[in-house]
């Protein structure tokens, strides 16, 4: 997955440009926008290559659920369900902590549990060969690391749109020493300058916890999955967007913290109550 699309400064140009451009085309038209156009209306400048497929995703949340994952953790914990969303555009803020976290997150979030699927961004590299043929069809959409496109944020603010449930990584890459790192300020820009575009959206950002019992995490390995409380992009309307988004980003690295110190102590009670 791509974890550092928000991360470069091109990133920042890419979002002030996008919603600079959507602003003038508002003016000139002299007409508001609505951020629950109707998505037949509202064309998609990725719609033939981001998608899901619903017989595909049924599959492989079977297959992962039910077959991959329980026979390769030891046990796997899920609290915080409950702070999903049923429905409105939702930004999934996961600590990093290894490559399954792209397969443990669809077990505690996905459609089997919430009815809803995961869009996410993916490298330009990741939409290649049969590998890529999966990942489009699967909800993922493809971002140049480099050189992000503004149509690569157009989609992502589309999808917002659309009520669909996104996955960022705000960490960036993967820290395997269990503490919360430096946070990109990707999400909380998008989140806020996206709500502040278009009122009403009503995104809710969600930190999510991930623990492994390991660092790298193999066959037995034991991890527990702690979804927080929504933070209310509407919430961070209260003065300059880049200082709200800063404030925003400032909570989301709390409520991190917090669940991270949480459930160390929770797994490491839980996990130690199973195994004896």
């Amino acid at each position: 997955m791509c974890h550092l699309l928000f991360a470069k400064k091109s990133a920042t140009v890419m979002i002030k440009s996008y919603f600079a451009s959507t602003n003038r085309h508002s003016q000139t038209k002299n007409t508001p926008v609505n951020p629950h156009l109707d998505s037949a209306r509202r064309p998609s400048v990725l719609q033939n290559t981001s998608r899901v497929s619903p017989w595909l995703i049924r599959v492989a949340y079977l297959l992962g659920r039910c077959m991959i994952l329980p026979s390769f953790f030891g046990h796997i914990k899920v609290t915080g369900r409950e702070n999903i969303p049923k429905s409105g555009p939702v930004i999934l803020a996961p600590t990093h902590r290894s490559r399954w976290d792209s397969l443990v997150l669809p077990y505690a979030t996905g459609r089997c549990v919430t009815g809803r699927d995961m869009r996410f961004m993916v490298t330009s590299n990741e939409c290649q060969g049969l590998q890529g043929w999966l990942v489009l069809r699967m909800g993922g959409f493809p971002v140049n690391i480099e050189r992000p496109a503004i149509a690569t944020l157009r989609h992502t603010v589309e999808l917002m749109q659309q009520g669909e449930m996104l996955v960022i990584y705000p960490e960036g890459g993967i820290h395997r020493d269990g503490q919360v790192h430096p946070l990109k300020p990707g999400i909380a820009r998008l989140a806020v300058t996206a709500e502040s575009t278009y009122p009403g959206l009503d995104i809710k950002v969600i930190p999510v916890g991930i623990h492994y019992s390991e660092p790298y995490p193999h066959w037995g390995t034991d991890v527990s999955i702690h979804i927080g409380e929504p933070i209310k992009a509407a919430d961070y309307m209260n003065g300059n967007l880049k200082q709200e988004a800063k404030r925003l980003t400032a909570d989301l690295t709390h409520k991190l913290k917090q669940l991270s110190h949480q459930e160390v102590e929770i797994s490491d009670r839980i996990f130690a109550e199973i195994h004896n």
